[in-house]
């Protein structure tokens, strides 16, 4: 019996030894690619679904996704990453933030991928939209690949509609409607002279928070639709602060005191979801926790025409490889894949989000799945209005924090429009001019 132990435990010993071996073997081969983004709640299952996918098909890559919160927090902790030498090997980014990340000589070209071994065909390339490959690029040079697309257009109530007596198939199609609807829609439903419900969420968000960009992002459209520009071409003059941008906010200022929005304190998502506000402006990210609506029904429209057309922005995130990274071949491996027709339509009928490629619509099976979802189906719509956001080479964050300061006391500090944005356009001129005379 002792002789039977002493052989079994000898055998189970071997055993965990060339298990041991055999795991240690494992890890020695497997290459673990660091991947950081800012994807919201709501997308996250989506992509971990995704990241699986990638792994079980290729055995020796472990990607370690770290998220970080978006905005300031996401671009400060790269660069501080950036001065300590422990980038990740690759990174979600906002293409505001490029000039940044180029100018510390963190990330590669695209070229050095694109015209490789496992690089894009000329066809493949040119299969991505053009907006999203124009904010992917910085001075000209392509330095990241677009993951996702994202534009905003506006989801309203039906049910509220109805209930002021508004057609719910006939969403506002021009500034003029949406000021009206907006009043219509703008009620005291529990009669102790409180409103209780607004007709439209406008972005009035601090502009020294995170979500300062989330206010300029809806804003610019506005600016488009007046026939307006954000810098001149030659990026030496601000444009924001003409005619077609105190138009713009000048509408918003005047849906914001005329609906009395300073009361409202929600998101806009939850002020849509509580049925508190009627009408929000949104984008695609936010379709895993709006499909699950339904207590009423609503749709989605796009952005109401301005006085000189229709405009949305169409935009995204990308991917960028860091120099640093001891992997950079099995990033852009990773890129190639996750940008691939199929896998984009995977992941935009899970997250929500629209496809970075044109052929990716010719799909049957997305065509297909695009019938059944007619909320995905309305802001895949909105390539045909959207526009890419002008690249602005230098200090992209600085000029943008500069205008989100003129909405914000224009709408919260009684400062009219004109005076705020021309105030704006003297401290970016002020930028500007120092960055080409550098």
């Amino acid at each position: 019996m002792k002789k039977y132990l002493r052989n079994t435990s000898l055998l189970l010993v071997c055993t965990i030894i060339i298990f041991s071996c055999k795991h240690d073997n494992n890890n020695s081969n497997e290459i673990k690619l660091t991947f950081w983004h800012s994807f919201v709640a709501n997308t996250h299952p989506a992509l971990n679904k995704l990241l699986e996918k990638y792994e079980s098909e290729n055995p020796n890559i472990n990607i370690v996704e770290q998220y970080v919160p978006s905005g300031d927090p996401l671009v400060q902790k790269l660069i501080t990453a950036i001065q300590s030498g422990t980038t990740p090997d690759l990174a979600w980014v906002h293409t505001d933030f490029l000039d940044k990340l180029v100018q510390a000589d963190a990330i590669y070209r695209m070229e050095k991928f694109i015209n490789g071994a496992n690089g894009f065909t000329e066809e493949e390339f040119n299969d991505f939209f053009p907006q999203l490959i124009s904010n992917a690029k910085w001075n000209d040079i392509l330095y990241a690949i677009p993951m996702e697309a994202t534009t905003i257009a506006l989801l309203y109530n039906k049910d509220l509609y109805k209930k002021v007596g508004l057609d719910p198939n006939h969403p506002p199609r021009d500034w003029e409607e949406l000021k009206e609807y907006a009043l219509k829609l703008t009620f005291d439903s529990s009669g102790d002279g409180k409103m209780n419900h607004y007709g439209f969420y406008v972005p009035a968000l601090p502009a020294s928070g995170a979500l300062s960009i989330w206010m300029l992002l809806q804003w610019e459209p506005f600016l488009w639709q007046a026939g307006g520009e954000f810098l001149n071409k030659d990026q030496t003059k601000a444009m924001f602060n003409r005619k077609p941008g105190v138009q713009a906010l000048t509408l918003w200022k005047e849906l914001y005191e005329e609906i009395g929005f300073e009361s409202f304190s929600m998101t806009h998502d939850m002020g849509f979801i509580s049925q508190t506000c009627a009408m929000i402006m949104d984008g695609p990210w936010d379709l895993p926790s709006l499909r699950k609506i339904n207590n009423f029904e609503w749709g989605i429209a796009p952005l109401p025409e301005g006085p000189d057309k229709r405009a949305t922005y169409v935009a995204g995130e990308h991917l960028t490889i860091f120099k640093k990274s001891d992997h950079p071949d099995e990033a852009w491996k990773f890129i190639k894949w996750f940008t691939s027709p199929e896998i984009q339509a995977e992941f935009s009928i899970e997250s929500g989000y629209m496809p970075v490629r044109k052929s990716t619509l010719e799909l049957q099976s997305y065509k297909d799945y695009l019938k059944t979802d007619p909320y995905l189906a309305a802001f895949v719509e909105q390539f045909e209005i959207g526009y890419a956001r002008q690249n602005i080479t230098y200090k992209r964050v600085e000029i943008n924090q500069r205008v989100a300061e003129a909405i914000e006391r224009s709408l919260k500090g009684n400062v009219d429009p004109k005076t705020a944005l021309d105030a704006a356009a003297e401290q970016v001129n002020s930028i500007l001019k120092k960055v080409n005379n550098r």
